[in-house]
């Protein structure tokens, strides 16, 4: 309660979590507007609009991060919010297919500069090093629960309105946002001389292709994509058109996979206090790919059940989870401190880029040749990932022998436990300070 006794802090966490539930009412909604202008060609705009929401995270928030020191950054942070208000309220009432692309385009802009810049304040505000690591905690638990709650409040809204009136209520929490913001005291930084964006991220990305295990990492970030884009861009076609369902029901299957992936986020953190990263990981590609052949199981077999699709969505979402979580893990162990910033921002870029190549085949692909085979090319990227995840990520008697506790041998539960959160919570320093999100998922 100590850290939410600070007035600033308060309001910037309050602003990060009404704009971060806001961005996943507005991600359903978004698939809701495709459907109802494009029909049965929705997942190919959705996967347009996705891919520019890609291209925007790979190129603009590297240098937003380089240059977040240099802006007064309470009113940019301002400007940011009202930006994304405007252009959500105006969603409503595009008539035409390339307006969704302009403004989603202008939209993921102003996201993507949001995030650096925004984390890049949290160390300013809260000082206190004891304080501030319950910040980052807070931080991730909030990007946890958007993912899964989003979804069902989604649902719940349709049920008493359609999915217009849920970009209003986008539009209002960005006004909310930016209100609290502006109400916090934010200190401008002094332009610290760090080299640019570009330096920033190749030098990250050179210790990506050097190191064996960041090595593998890229080829997972690959499984991760192509399983996580036929949940992302196909769940509105294939809910509506094949399932039959209704717009709530778009919103409760995407809320499977986010379950899938909250219940993992919660029970791994004991098991990687024991099991290695490496099989963790190498694990939920076994998942994942299962998944996948699962779902082209589906689509060839024309088999239409809400239940099995709704079990292999929520499979997605723990396959997800499974390499996701360990990955920032791997990330510190493998680089020295000194290069943790770049290589965080080496995987924000390297794991977006894997997305940007899976949303148009999922969607287009998926659109002109329907979900069995787009599905079957996915799976075939994902296999390709995962077998040069195993290919250049050796397995080592050093990755697959468990850390000795404070008392020798195996550790005890209360060590792991300890172990492990200071892991996460070392984890999360680094993200901060690469001011990227080491998360595969896009955000």
């Amino acid at each position: 309660m100590k850290l939410f006794a600070n007035r600033d802090y308060r309001h910037l966490f309050s602003a990060q979590v009404i704009a971060l539930f806001g961005t996943g009412l507005a991600t359903v909604a978004l698939g809701l507007l495709a459907y109802d202008l494009a029909g049965s060609d929705a997942g190919a705009v959705l996967a347009t609009a996705l891919t520019i929401k890609m291209v925007m995270y790979v190129v603009i928030a590297p240098i937003a991060g380089a240059y977040a020191d240099r802006l007064p950054r309470r009113m940019f942070l301002t400007l940011l919010d009202l930006i994304r208000a405007a252009v959500v309220l105006a969603l409503p009432f595009v008539t035409e297919i390339w307006q969704i692309y302009v403004l989603i385009g202008v939209l993921q802009a102003a996201s993507a500069a949001f995030t650096p810049t925004f984390q890049a304040v949290i160390p300013d505000i809260v000082t206190e090093e004891s304080q501030y690591t319950r910040a980052l905690s807070a931080s991730q638990v909030a990007y946890t629960m958007e993912s899964l709650l989003s979804p069902v409040l989604a649902a719940l809204a349709l049920l008493f309105m359609t999915f217009n009136w849920l970009f209003v209520g986008t539009s209002i929490g960005f006004v909310v946002s930016a209100a609290l913001v502006l109400s916090a005291r934010i200190p401008n930084a002094a332009p610290s001389g760090r080299t640019g964006a570009w330096a920033r991220v190749s030098s990250g990305i050179i210790a990506f292709a050097r190191t064996p295990t960041l090595r593998g990492v890229m080829g997972l970030n690959l499984v991760v994509a192509a399983a996580g884009s036929i949940v992302v861009v196909n769940t509105v076609n294939y809910v509506r058109d094949q399932l039959g369902g209704t717009q709530a029901d778009v919103a409760w299957m995407l809320a499977a996979s986010g379950a899938g992936t909250l219940i993992v986020a919660l029970i791994l953190p004991r098991v990687l206090a024991q099991v290695a990263d490496r099989a963790v990981m190498m694990a939920g590609a076994a998942v994942l790919l299962l998944s996948v052949a699962a779902t082209v199981g589906m689509a060839m077999a024309q088999l239409i059940s809400s239940l099995a699709t709704a079990l292999i969505w929520a499979l997605i979402g723990v396959g997800m989870a499974l390499i996701v979580t360990p990955t920032g893990r791997v990330i510190r162990a493998s680089t020295p401190r000194e290069g943790l910033p770049a290589a965080f921002a080496a995987q924000f870029s390297l794991s977006h880029l894997a997305w940007l190549i899976t949303y148009p085949i999922a969607g287009w692909i998926g659109t002109a040749a329907g979900f069995a085979f787009a599905w079957s090319v996915l799976g075939v990227l994902a296999a390709a990932g995962a077998s040069a995840a195993i290919a250049l990520w050796p397995r080592t008697r050093a990755a697959a022998t468990p850390v000795a506790g404070a008392h020798g041998g195996l550790p005890r539960a209360d060590d792991a436990a300890e172990q492990a959160l200071t892991e996460q919570i070392e984890h999360a320093e680094c993200v901060l300070a690469a001011g990227q999100c080491a998360c595969a998922r896009p955000i």
